[in-house]
């Protein structure tokens, strides 16, 4: 669609006939985001506030589709980047976000960490290093005053403020660590969220079956990255009267680890009664898990 006929398109928007409208809206979205500076335009020469919510509506919708699109190549091929994954579900309250701006500032936390290791600290030692960087230097802690608020689960807000919630707290966790070729990953326990340091030899044996006995010890971010063992999950387990699961003892996949982030923010905007947002959420969630 060239300049001329997306300017007489764009003109037709504030039609008061629903069905013109709908067929417009249908083709402006159709061209994706090359026509949001325009519409941005349009938006700005405006005095109508029915024109202006409509073009409102057609870049929101533009930004979502694109949201899913990336969101599901994330889960077709570039799972490995856990970072990427929580973007996009950042970018879903913050359409504006760069992906270059929050490498940037992982970056920067990834060397404080890497400053203090050494191959020759054992994986405890290694887990020390981090949580004195992230909880003690860089003052990263649970948001005790706002737990339920949405941007807990936004990893640019995580970043800025210091402040998470369990899973996103994880998240930031396993996303340092892993630029920094550690084995440590998600582990998916009900009403929680904890991780685990794997055996470096089980990793080069390439272990295939998941038991939780390649696992040396697990941490709990939300807890300042306190160190613990299968011992206390047992009791966590007996104390919320679950029943084991090897699953509750072993890693789970990124794909997992974004699903309970999403899962977390969708709880936050039900408190909130946020529907379009709850709506629009699980639509992401169903492709992060597939179904």
């Amino acid at each position: 669609m060239n300049e001329k006929e997306l300017n007489s398109i764009i003109k037709l928007l504030d039609d008061p006939d629903e069905n013109i409208y709908e067929t417009i809206c249908a083709k402006l979205i159709d061209q994706g985001s090359n026509v949001i500076s325009r519409l941005e335009i349009a938006w700005e020469k405006s005095t109508d506030t029915i024109l202006q919510s409509r073009i409102e509506g057609i870049i929101q919708t533009i930004q979502f589709n694109e949201i899913k699109t990336e969101l599901h190549c994330w889960r077709e091929e570039n799972q490995d980047n856990l970072l990427y994954g929580a973007f996009l579900i950042a970018k879903f309250q913050y359409p504006e976000l760069k992906y270059e701006d929050i490498l940037q500032k992982i970056e920067s936390i990834k060397k404080e960490v890497w400053i203090e290791l050494s191959n020759n600290l054992t994986a405890l030692e290694k887990v020390k290093v981090i949580n004195h960087i992230l909880f003690k230097v860089l003052g990263f802690k649970r948001n005790v005053s706002n737990p339920h608020s949405p941007q807990n689960a936004f990893i640019n807000d995580i970043i800025n403020t210091r402040k998470g919630n369990q899973f996103s707290l994880s998240v930031l966790y396993i996303i340092i660590s892993q630029e920094l070729n550690l084995p440590i990953y998600g582990v998916d326990l009900p009403a929680s969220f904890i991780l685990a340091y794997k055996d470096e030899l089980s990793l080069i044996q390439k272990f295939e079956i998941e038991t939780g006995e390649d696992i040396l010890f697990y941490i709990n971010p939300y807890n300042k990255g306190a160190v613990f063992g299968k011992k206390e999950i047992n009791y966590f387990l007996k104390q919320h009267k679950i029943d084991p699961q090897k699953s509750y003892y072993s890693v789970c996949s990124n794909s997992k680890t974004l699903e309970r982030l999403t899962e977390s923010l969708i709880e936050s905007y039900e408190k909130l009664g946020y529907t379009d947002k709850i709506k629009s959420l699980n639509e992401l969630l169903q492709i992060i898990t597939g179904n």
